[in-house]
């Protein structure tokens, strides 16, 4: 029989830390960066990471650098050269529109010998937000706001984004055309997509309106008046993966969510626990995930399969919220609270042997002030005597209710990083 893990909160944080750490924009991006060109460097940008990665290229940078980089409130970090604009997110607001139109307007300078720098993390969608010619800002919140609550994949998201923007889905690097174009990217979506990173405004775009009018139609999105008459005119399709425009453009990961789970397993390891990474791509309404998560759980407790106790199953991705009550909370609070509600059918054994850490690496789960929660043996004995219903509480999707009242909540504030969810169950019997 192994040994009790001693401190399995710790151990849950330490893992957290070390995911944290190892996507956090740092020295090793030194290597990616391209060769001076002739001419100019301009440094852009859009994402929770955007500002740490602009003060990273700054540090390691033997030459005059000038630009912009947009970041959500709060992301922001001191650079030298390259100027930083906090915005909007997960909706996009003024500042959002400010970044981005100055953003175009310096892509549109550069020369042949120029290099236009483009540092893309999570977020980027909403930071920096350029509307197609006819349509406001207020019609993108609008759609943006509907498609975040209907349910819809990132994917499908950031393709009904691309084909209501400027900027989005290749026609930032129209605009930098001839210049050559490096994008550095942190990825925060499943399969790391570039296309999807930021809705990859440096890099070709496979979607088409009608893949757009597929989205809103499946999830039966209200449309303004005029992205209705856009979608359907369909006159400025995204340039494509054949377009000799992206001739001198290059994509480059500089962190996964594979980077994220592969740190935390070594934690775990470390600590004598066996990790289990189910996945760093995992999609899905955040409820019905938990039950995958807890199935696999009470096989691990109750026969050994696939691994033995004490464990920990790790997995990453964007999960889905699909809102239909009226609390407060996010993918990853819904998660944990899908897990809790789980329990309560599952034996005893299972129940004791679960503690559970779920997370948003960028520090903030949805639009509340955690970056996530912590589901313990006794959350359920702890919620009962306060007189609080799991089950009622996801029901009215009020994750954000349920943990605060637990003071299980995860305050990290901003991360500057991104590579979306994190989430560790940790099997101890």
């Amino acid at each position: 029989m192994p040994n009790p893990v001693p401190s399995p909160e710790s151990l849950l944080r330490a893992m957290f830390d070390a995911a944290l750490a190892a996507i956090a924009p740092g020295p090793w991006m030194t290597d990616l960066l391209p060769a001076k060109p002739k001419g100019r460097t301009v440094v852009v940008g859009a994402g929770k990471a955007a500002a740490a990665m602009a003060a990273t290229v700054e540090q390691a940078w033997d030459g005059p650098l000038s630009g912009l980089v947009v970041t959500g409130y709060g992301h922001g970090c001191p650079t030298r050269q390259i100027e930083v604009i906090e915005a909007g997110h997960p909706a996009p607001d003024q500042a959002s529109q400010h970044a981005a139109r100055r953003i175009l307007d310096l892509a549109r300078s550069l020369t042949a010998d120029d290099l236009l720098l483009c540092l893309m993390s999570g977020g980027g969608s909403a930071l920096m937000a350029a509307p197609a010619s006819g349509l406001t800002l207020a019609d993108k919140q609008a759609v943006t706001r509907d498609l975040l609550r209907c349910g819809a994949t990132i994917n499908e998201i950031n393709c009904v984004r691309k084909h209501l923007s400027a900027i989005k889905g290749g026609r930032l690097a129209m605009a930098a055309a001839p210049a050559r174009v490096v994008t550095l990217m942190i990825s925060d979506v499943p399969g790391d997509d570039p296309s999807v990173i930021g809705s990859g405004p440096t890099v070709p775009d496979p979607t088409t309106f009608a893949d757009a009018w597929e989205v809103v139609r499946k999830y039966a999105v209200p449309l303004p008046p005029a992205v209705r008459q856009h979608l359907t005119e369909a006159a400025e399709e995204s340039p494509k993966p054949n377009d000799p425009l992206f001739a001198r453009t290059q994509a480059l990961m500089a962190a996964t969510p594979q980077n994220a789970l592969d740190a935390a397993a070594e934690v775990a390891r470390r600590a004598g626990v066996t990790p289990l990474i189910l996945g760093n791509a995992i999609e899905g309404e955040a409820r019905d995930v938990a039950l995958v998560h807890i199935g696999m759980t009470r096989q691990v407790v109750l026969h050994n399969q696939p691994i033995a106790p004490p464990c920990v199953l790790l997995s990453g991705g964007e999960t889905t919220v699909t809102v239909t009550g009226n609390g407060r909370g996010g993918r990853n609070l819904e998660f944990l609270l899908g897990l809790a509600a789980a329990l309560k059918s599952q034996p005893a054994e299972v129940h004791k042997a679960v503690w559970a850490l779920a997370a948003d690496t960028d520090g903030l789960d949805g639009t509340e002030d955690n970056a996530g929660a912590l589901l313990r043996p006794d959350s359920l004995r702890r919620a009962h005597a306060l007189g609080l219903s799991a089950s009622a509480h996801l029901a009215d999707n009020n994750s954000y209710g349920f943990f605060r009242a637990l003071d299980d909540l995860i305050i990290t504030g901003p991360t500057r990083t991104n590579v979306n969810d994190f989430r560790a169950v940790l099997i101890i019997p």
